[in-house]
């Protein structure tokens, strides 16, 4: 199986998974034009996509869902909860109601020869999912705008060959920005978003040896920035014991496609 991420950010998150017969993306929030670009260069073409999995409705994961799924009529998976929000958006436009697919978290359903299983999260939106995917014995973990992680998203994520997690924001740098106070406990709270230094424990939490690879996504553009979510992960992780390297740890870009990762 191989993932890229086409761009990942609180400006925007599309996430590229496949395998030899599949080709899916997770969330669409960039313009049609940015994910088409993205997708050449890893040589994948629009019209052979089988899928949208979208985690919830928020505009940083499906601001380009109506032209996406219009264009190249693209399934879409997603709760029943969610596509009725994405509906409700006159921004995305009218998207035919055969391209929705609901789905439940904890029901795994199948794309080609892809597993799908969609599990729930602690978000502010309307009943959000993550999603691991898996084919041919390998497994690929996603997961952002998780607000909190227990045993049952451990559970979840567990034994994965590569992991996609959520490495939002520095809370030094969140505490003395400019956001307002009610802004700052949302994204602090139980159903914000996840800081550099909860990913890093997650990471020790999930760490195997199966685990070939490692992308930190969902970077927020005013508190963190690449460098620093790189090194105070490995940072916390080498305090525990556990050394990752650029060869198996990494961070999804804001403004450009991020490498193609195969396991």
């Amino acid at each position: 199986m191989k993932l890229c991420s086409i761009a990942s950010g609180s400006s925007g998150n599309c996430i590229y998974v496949g395998s030899n017969q599949t080709n899916l993306l997770v969330d669409v929030g960039i313009s049609a034009k940015r994910i088409e670009k993205g997708l050449k260069e890893i040589e994948v073409l629009p019209d052979t996509l089988q899928g949208i999995l979208i985690t919830h409705e928020h505009s940083d994961h499906i601001s380009g869902l109506g032209v996406m799924a219009r264009r190249y009529h693209i399934p879409i998976y997603a709760t029943y909860e969610t596509v009725r929000a994405i509906q409700s958006k006159k921004s995305i436009g009218d998207i035919p109601d055969e391209l929705f697919h609901y789905i439940q978290a904890d029901e795994t359903f199948v794309i080609n020869d892809i597993h799908v299983d969609p599990f729930s999260t602690s978000h502010d939106a309307s009943n959000p999912v993550c999603y691991t995917v898996q084919s041919g014995g390998t497994k690929i973990g996603i997961a952002t705008d998780l607000g909190k992680y227990d045993d049952y998203i451990i559970s979840k994520l567990e034994n994965s060959d590569l992991l996609l997690l959520e490495a939002n924001h520095d809370i030094n740098m969140l505490m003395v920005g400019k956001y307002p106070y009610y802004l700052k406990q949302r994204i602090l709270g139980d159903r914000g978003h996840l800081s550099n230094d909860s990913c890093a424990d997650l990471i020790s939490k999930l760490f195997s040896k199966n685990l070939k690879h490692i992308f930190l996504a969902h970077l927020s553009k005013e508190n963190n920035y690449e460098e620093l979510a790189y090194e105070t992960v490995c940072y916390e992780l080498a305090n525990r014991g556990l050394n990752f390297s650029e060869s198996n740890l990494s961070v999804a870009h804001r403004e450009k496609t991020s490498e193609l990762v195969t396991v």
